[in-house]
């Protein structure tokens, strides 16, 4: 076990680097409304998240992380470009594994800038990589915007292009729906009852909150979305393929390219990737041996749209990214108000860095 005096001076020592490549310290409270955390994730973050509530300020959540408040308050009262820093604790609930930290350090290096995105994304992760780079760690690389591009290029209607695009970040049922869509899943005796009528709406219980209107709202889109042609299989084989690509970064351009040639949807978000492995090349970025899965941060990276990253442990399998990052600029127009700034940020946990220096 880390004493925690010395996780927090590492992340003292963290924070300092960060501040001398031009990042200006911020502090963001503990204690986070409730309301718009639910409203980037629904109620599901329930389940990972500390709830409490206040007589005045109604329900509050310990920090689940430092991203959603530092772009707060950047959309406030923040000038542009911007780089800040930040450390603290995040708190996570851990229902299911007792052995992983429900309370541990962060510290954070974010970038707002609108003037060269695959340059500030190659910026973030050189600088993480080096702080970590006498750990001999495992650098993984995706991009979540090939996947958005991809399904928003689909021939198919818009509720089917909305709800892929809402559940890219939980694989299960992003499959679930693409089986469904793509007519491969039977329909249930229940569901096809419902679709054709036979099964009155009447005759269906009131369970929990949602109103009449509520449910008649949803079984006529079901209704409608049953109408809708299949998806054609050719799309649904070049969604697989694309999920599939995991190589070196070079390899893994060359068959996104060839891709593209049948889905041109994805080609504007492949040239992002060639223009930022251009960008890490010139830091200094082993790009020729980075790996690029393009399927990576898909469960655990639900605000980043665009590059994502982490790097982890070969010696420790066990434990969780030492550090991760990634693009995010859609979150900063949903707590913009209308105002949006492209932004790219990762965060580093000094516990683990520590915990590693000590293996033997």
């Amino acid at each position: 076990m880390i004493h925690r005096a010395k996780t927090l001076a590492r992340a003292a020592e963290l924070r300092a680097d960060f501040e001398a490549a031009g990042a200006v310290p911020v502090e963001t409270p503990i204690l986070q409304p409730a309301r718009t955390l639910l409203d980037l994730y629904g109620e599901e973050i329930r389940a990972r998240a500390y709830v409490t509530s206040d007589a005045l300020r109604g329900e509050q959540m310990l920090r689940p992380d430092f991203t959603v408040p530092v772009v707060q308050m950047h959309m406030a009262h923040g000038a542009e470009p911007a780089r800040y820093t930040y450390s603290g604790e995040v708190f996570r609930r851990q229902e299911h594994d007792p052995d992983r930290a429900n309370e541990y350090v962060q510290v954070g290096y974010e970038i707002f800038d609108r003037t060269d995105p695959a340059s500030a994304d190659a910026e973030v992760f050189s600088l993480l990589s080096e702080a970590v780079v006498h750990l001999n760690l495992r650098a993984a690389t995706g991009d979540i915007g090939v996947l958005m591009a991809a399904v928003k290029g689909l021939q198919t209607t818009a509720p089917r292009k909305a709800a892929l695009l809402r559940h890219i970040w939980r694989p299960r049922r992003f499959r679930a729906l693409l089986e469904r869509y793509a007519g491969r899943v039977p329909v249930s005796d229940e569901r096809a009852k419902l679709l054709s009528g036979a099964l009155s709406d009447t005759s269906i219980p009131m369970v929990g909150k949602r109103s009449r209107r509520e449910i008649d709202r949803r079984i006529d889109a079901l209704r409608e979305d049953a109408t809708a042609a299949p998806l054609s299989a050719g799309e649904v084989d070049l969604l697989d393929a694309l999920l599939d690509v995991r190589e070196t970064t070079p390899f893994a351009l060359e068959r996104l390219r060839d891709i593209a040639v049948d889905m041109p949807s994805i080609s504007l978000a492949v040239s992002g990737i060639e223009m930022r492995a251009d960008a890490l090349d010139r830091r200094g970025v082993d790009v020729e041996h980075l790996a690029f899965e393009a399927s990576f941060g898909r469960t655990s990276m639900e605000y980043y749209d665009g590059f994502v990253f982490g790097f982890f442990s070969a010696k420790r399998p066990d434990l969780p990214a030492v550090a991760t990052g990634g693009r995010y600029d859609a979150l900063t127009h949903r707590l913009g108000s209308g105002a949006e700034i492209p932004a790219v940020g990762g965060v580093l946990r000094p516990g683990l860095m520590l915990e590693l220096e000590a293996q033997p």
